[in-house]
């Protein structure tokens, strides 16, 4: 690990910045959303930061050799050979960050893996973290110990717990877990309809269900190629043989629409 990815608390707080055009204003807008205040006085005092966003090379080493001789971090952009620290790609669902950095080695990469996570994180999820930290007090009450409560909270934010992760209706089930903490897995019945017998064109939703569900009672016309990016251990069924009494956990019936 070549570089400590760390959170800063910029609120308030000054941030020298120097140049101008696009990658300077991309800096200005990321650092402005973290409360931080923009200055681009090189010798402004009681600063946390500077970034130097500089056309010129010899400009742009000459400012970064003057603003570390300061003792400050600098970021100098698209020069990851003269960073003190870099900026990851951000996926922003406050008050949880994911941060994406490769050290300076490729800002596309960092940016395509941010595209692609971001179809995976809930928007909800910073809603469950808040939820969670109002309830700290509530938590400790139910789970006195502290392995105990580690331990349950562990386990329901697991795939498939009540409060999973990447599920997007885990900050709606945080009061039904806290008012039953200690009861057995509820029955759950979600319906799946396919319009294509490609599994590559399952919805995020759907695909979740799939790598959740417990047991699947699949139509005849549903191909093993969809079955197949279920769970491994999903018990599976034909649709045939569904009684209206699942068992405990997560069921999901799946059809071809016709």
């Amino acid at each position: 690990m070549n570089q400590l990815p760390i959170f800063v608390n910029l609120s308030g707080r000054k941030v020298i910045l120097l140049g101008t055009g696009e990658m300077a204003d991309a800096k200005r807008r990321l650092y402005e959303r973290a409360g931080a205040v923009i200055v681009d006085d090189e010798a402004a005092a009681d600063v946390a930061l500077a970034v130097v966003a500089l056309e010129n090379e010899d400009d742009a080493l000459a400012a970064v050799e003057r603003l570390k001789a300061r003792g400050l971090l600098v970021n100098a952009v698209d020069r990851s050979a003269l960073c003190d620290y870099t900026t990851p790609a951000i996926i922003d669902r406050d008050p949880v960050l994911i941060a994406i950095g490769t050290g300076g080695a490729s800002a596309g990469l960092a940016k395509s893996l941010r595209q692609r996570l971001e179809r995976l994180v809930p928007g909800n999820l910073g809603g469950l973290a808040s939820g969670l930290a109002a309830a700290r007090d509530r938590i400790k009450q139910i789970w006195p110990d502290g392995a105990q409560r580690r331990k349950a909270i562990d386990a329901a934010l697991d795939p498939g717990g009540a409060l999973d992760v990447l599920s997007e209706g885990s900050e709606a089930n945080l009061e039904t877990w806290l008012s039953m903490p200690f009861a057995e897995d509820l029955s759950e019945v979600e319906d799946m309809m396919l319009t294509s017998a490609d599994p590559d064109d399952l919805t995020l939703r759907q695909a979740r269900l799939l790598g959740r569900a417990d047991q699947i009672f699949a139509s005849d016309d549903v191909p093993e190629s969809i079955l197949d990016r279920a769970r491994a251990d999903a018990e599976r069924f034909g649709l045939a043989l569904w009684d209206e009494n699942p068992a405990n956990g997560l069921t999901v019936r799946i059809r071809m629409k016709i």
